[in-house]
């Protein structure tokens, strides 16, 4: 069930009041423990680039995610006890050395006291179904006030689609590797 002292729908569009009708009372939406991190680790690997329709642009290590949880928030979906989302709030700092951030902030410079969002993931059976929106309420409302930065391919057209239904600002186009990625903002 989402836990709605975090995921305030008073303050929600109304985009994300009808995403979040959507959902179904047997998800839960909650900050990850390490207890998640198989789970995680497990939805991560069919949604990387390298598999065959795939969005996630850099494998992360159990020993990332958890370094990651104890700086920022990590919010999970779960439904039935197991992992069907995940989205992941990292310090621009610790990203510095990914190349395709680095020619993210290089397009696009980082305001004052920005965060990295994503990746967020959402496992296929759970697409639809308002959790991208939901996690992404419940990650700022940990981060009140603080902007933050993502990337999208810009193949991937339900994360496109996604994002902008969530209200994130398109910032423009940059390329890394030869392919084109899509910055956004909020």
């Amino acid at each position: 069930m989402v836990n709605t002292p975090f995921v305030r729908q008073n303050s929600l569009p109304p985009r994300f009041k009808l995403a979040l009708a959507q959902m179904t009372a047997d998800h839960d939406i909650a900050l990850a423990t390490p207890d998640d991190i198989p789970g995680i680790l497990a939805l991560q690997e069919p949604n990387l680039v390298e598999t065959v329709g795939g969005g996630i642009s850099v494998r992360q290590t159990a020993e990332w995610f958890e370094r990651t949880m104890r700086e920022m928030p990590l919010v999970v979906a779960r439904r039935g006890g197991k992992i069907v989302g995940y989205v992941v709030a990292t310090s621009l700092a610790a990203k510095s050395h990914v190349a395709i951030v680095q020619a993210m902030l290089q397009q696009f410079p980082a305001p004052p006291n920005c965060y990295s969002y994503g990746p967020v993931c959402v496992a296929e059976s759970e697409r639809g179904k308002g959790l991208a929106g939901a996690m992404f309420e419940r990650l700022r409302a940990q981060l009140p006030g603080r902007p933050a930065m993502t990337f999208v391919r810009a193949d991937n057209g339900p994360s496109l689609t996604a994002h902008r239904k969530m209200g994130m600002r398109e910032l423009g186009a940059f390329s890394n590797e030869g392919v084109t990625h899509i910055a956004f903002a909020y």
